[in-house]
């Protein structure tokens, strides 16, 4: 009996030691909790990185293992402080190269002339701030801007109006939900 008892003390006195010892603790103070994503937010966001839309529509820093995303310029389309690099004659045409491409990939040259990725952030005056959800799924089902120019490649519009309306919609969602981005991105360059 007088083992069994012993074995009980030790370990129960040990637990009031600990307890007394965390109960002395100054509180932590917690962090505030980041404002829940709605689930249309995250599906947005879900379908937007599988979609590949940061590859054209996000600036990209050069690092030491290649290009990374600029995290401060997500989906902000192609710098406006980026100067168009030129296009060497010749080198776009039938029986040579078909495309071209800046080294972030925000801007693309082809038969098409030059186009560059538009700004998806919230932006009422360089982004899509003042877009409707209906404006952003009637883009994207008809390949035609609100100003009723016709969207360039490489935007796989075709490939994305087979989307339903829902995950339109989630897109849409999370693209509002991102913090604005003020970059005027050039207007398309004719082809010559």
């Amino acid at each position: 009996m007088n083992t069994l008892r012993n074995f009980l003390v030790v370990p129960v006195l040990a637990c009031c030691f600990v307890a007394s010892a965390l109960a002395a603790e100054p509180p932590v103070v917690k962090e505030t909790a980041p404002k829940p994503v709605s689930a249309a937010v995250a599906r947005g966001k879900y379908l937007i990185t599988l979609g590949g839309c940061h590859d054209c529509h996000t600036p990209k820093l050069m690092t030491g293992k290649g290009p990374a995303l600029d995290t401060k310029r997500l989906l902000s389309g192609f710098p406006s402080s980026q100067k168009v690099p030129a296009i060497p004659e010749g080198v776009i045409g039938p029986n040579s190269w078909g495309v071209l491409c800046t080294n972030d990939l925000t801007g693309w040259a082809g038969p098409w002339g030059v186009s560059f990725a538009s700004n998806l952030t919230p932006d009422k005056e360089t982004g899509i701030g003042d877009w409707t959800e209906k404006k952003f799924i009637t883009t994207l089902r008809t390949g035609k801007t609100p100003g009723g120019r016709p969207i360039l490649p490489p935007m796989p519009w075709e490939s994305i109006q087979q989307a339903s309306d829902k995950d339109l919609k989630a897109m849409f969602a999370y693209l509002m939900s991102l913090p604005p981005v003020r970059n005027m991105v050039p207007a398309p360059v004719p082809p010559k």
